[in-house]
């Protein structure tokens, strides 16, 4: 069991962002690097030259409200519902092609199996 935490849980680093607790780069760092170093996942978690583009755009200054149509998980449900996030995503890339955007989440899948180094 669990809850469904994972639309919304960069949005929730965000608001620590924006309550001066978190900078942007350490919400990259623990987010996406440290992901990828004690994972050992090959070519991911950095922006650098041959690394697969697993990205998100972010815009801090326009609001996120959680409301039940705009929720994602197939559950139909968020904890969230009713809250409003200082943040919103912009635009989601996994693979280098554009999985979410505009509200939207694009027809094909683009995920594919991860490499582990170890």
């Amino acid at each position: 069991a669990g809850l469904p935490l994972v639309q919304h849980a960069l949005l929730t680093l965000l608001e620590h962002y924006h309550d001066g607790r978190f900078s942007l780069e350490l919400i990259a760092r623990k987010s996406s690097h440290a992901v990828a170093e004690i994972f050992g996942v090959r070519d991911r978690g950095f922006i650098r030259e041959g690394y697969w583009a697993d990205l998100v755009v972010i815009d801090p200054q326009s609001p996120t409200r959680v409301m039940p149509d705009n929720v994602l998980y197939k559950c139909g449900w968020s904890p969230f519902e009713g809250v409003e996030f200082r943040s919103s995503i912009a635009l989601t890339v996994v693979n280098g092609g554009i999985a979410y955007r505009d509200d939207c989440v694009a027809d094909q899948p683009y995920g594919q199996r991860l490499e582990l180094t170890q």
